[in-house]
């Protein structure tokens, strides 16, 4: 794929190294809530270094464009068998193009020292890169599951395991992670593909509450409906559409109506509608990296906002049903209980005593 066809020419009539002229954040119409204090008059916008992990995918050049838009440096990272080092390198003065398979520790360390070594430092490090098998769970074989989670999830483990060693000596940094609305509602079709995302999920909000005291944030991205990345189109058996993969239904769920379908249906849809535009989507997300205080999630679009908060209002009125469902201890049973493990722990305390060999 060649990043200049479309996409960077127009880019480079329109962007000046930041010493000639500083970015003017008032060109984004769409801002971030004043919460999150967003770049403007008062948090003006400072150079910044960006990793983007991705960058060959359509989120992902729709982030690297938006950067460079703006004025920041990007290290624009594609996946090694859609391009080469050659034709990256004329992307742009401020982008420097390089390679990496995430799914492999010793290929991101390369890319982190190959940008510390170009730009001298990094602040912001976005993972875009994502893949996705379409079919019943019953249908999807080992290598289809393990490939998924190698690339979503410990793709993005690798990213940010290599990386926070740097960021606690530089004492700041950022992380941007695209998740998806597939790590917070099982989409039929989708089921390992989910289990990745709420891996995710998972993974960054435990994290948050490790990395705090080193200044250190992460946000996790959820667009609503954007295609994202291209498949490999040329080495990979199974038909595609959008950034997934499409597996031929099995005898059971091969009826046009079934649930595990579903998915295959709605990424058709997305490909004729493209409800949530991507280039809006990066412009938040651009902003979403110069702002002080940025929020553990950022939801993209209507139809993110709306499907999670059927699901939450799905969750909230469950609990309502099975509420009535507890099991408080009384205080008289609580107490036996006590006194029971206590006897317990000494008859134990002192058969392990007896059993000791005497020392002589």
């Amino acid at each position: 794929m060649d990043f200049l066809d479309g996409s960077l020419l127009d880019i480079e009539q329109n962007v000046q190294p930041a010493a000639m002229s500083p970015p003017d954040s008032s060109k984004t119409k769409l801002q971030l809530p004043m919460s999150c204090d967003p770049p403007g008059p008062l948090n003006p916008v400072k150079q910044l270094v960006w990793i983007i992990f991705g960058a060959t995918g359509h989120m992902g050049r729709s982030l690297v464009r938006s950067c460079l838009n703006q004025g920041d440096l990007v290290v624009a990272v594609g996946r090694v068998f859609e391009n080469t080092i050659q034709s990256m390198q004329g992307w742009h003065e401020n982008c420097f193009g390089t390679l990496c398979d995430v799914r492999s520790r010793e290929s991101v360390q390369g890319v982190l020292e190959r940008a510390i070594q170009h730009f001298g430092h990094v602040d912001i490090i976005a993972n875009c890169s994502g893949y996705g098998v379409i079919g019943a769970c019953e249908d999807q074989d080992d290598h289809e599951i393990r490939n998924q989670f190698e690339t979503n999830f410990m793709g993005t483990l690798h990213i940010i395991q290599l990386s926070l060693p740097y960021f606690r000596e530089q004492g700041a940094g950022r992380y941007l992670i695209f998740s998806s609305t597939s790590g917070a509602l099982g989409v039929p079709g989708l089921g390992p593909y989910c289990a990745t995302k709420y891996a995710v999920e998972g993974l960054i909000e435990a994290m948050l509450y490790e990395i705090d005291s080193f200044n250190i944030k992460a946000t996790l991205v959820e667009p609503g409906l954007v295609r994202r990345d291209e498949p490999d189109w040329d080495s990979n058996p199974l038909p595609t559409w959008g950034h997934f993969l499409i597996k031929p239904a099995s005898e059971p769920y091969s009826h046009p109506t079934s649930p595990a379908l579903h998915a295959k249906r709605m990424v058709q849809w997305l490909g004729d509608k493209q409800p949530t535009s991507a280039v809006k989507c990066a412009e938040l997300v651009w902003q979403l990296g110069h702002c002080s205080y940025p929020p553990l999630r950022l939801l993209l679009g209507s139809y993110a906002i709306e499907s999670i908060r059927d699901r939450l209002r799905s969750i909230i009125e469950e609990l309502e049903d099975w509420k009535h469902l507890h099991f408080p201890v009384p205080p008289d049973a609580q107490l036996n209980e006590e006194k029971s493990e206590s006897e317990d722990s000494a008859k134990r305390n002192s058969v392990m005593n007896q059993n000791e060999p005497k020392q002589k």
